[in-house]
């Protein structure tokens, strides 16, 4: 399936890229994720298990466990933190 997948903050700097479009076989959040990591490099650094990293879909905040559909949107972002 093909979706929009967005990168904030100190994980867009890392990658270089705030956006990208991808065909994926993942079925959920969790699975995209280990997909990503699997790229090695700054991928496996940024997104990497152990690390706070959020995730949307379609601008809902949500579980790894949430399930993708074709067209969707994920965003992946650090803790938001300030004061």
């Amino acid at each position: 399936m093909k979706l929009t997948v967005k990168y904030f903050a100190s994980i867009r700097e890392a990658l270089g890229q705030g956006s990208e479009t991808m065909d994926t076989a993942s079925t959920d959040l969790s699975a995209l994720r280990d997909e990503l990591i699997a790229r090695g490099g700054p991928y496996s650094q940024a997104l990497a298990r152990g690390k706070a990293v959020r995730v949307a879909l379609d601008q809902v905040m949500s579980e790894e466990s949430a399930a993708l559909r074709e067209g969707c949107e994920v965003a992946f972002f650090p803790p938001v933190t300030g004061g």
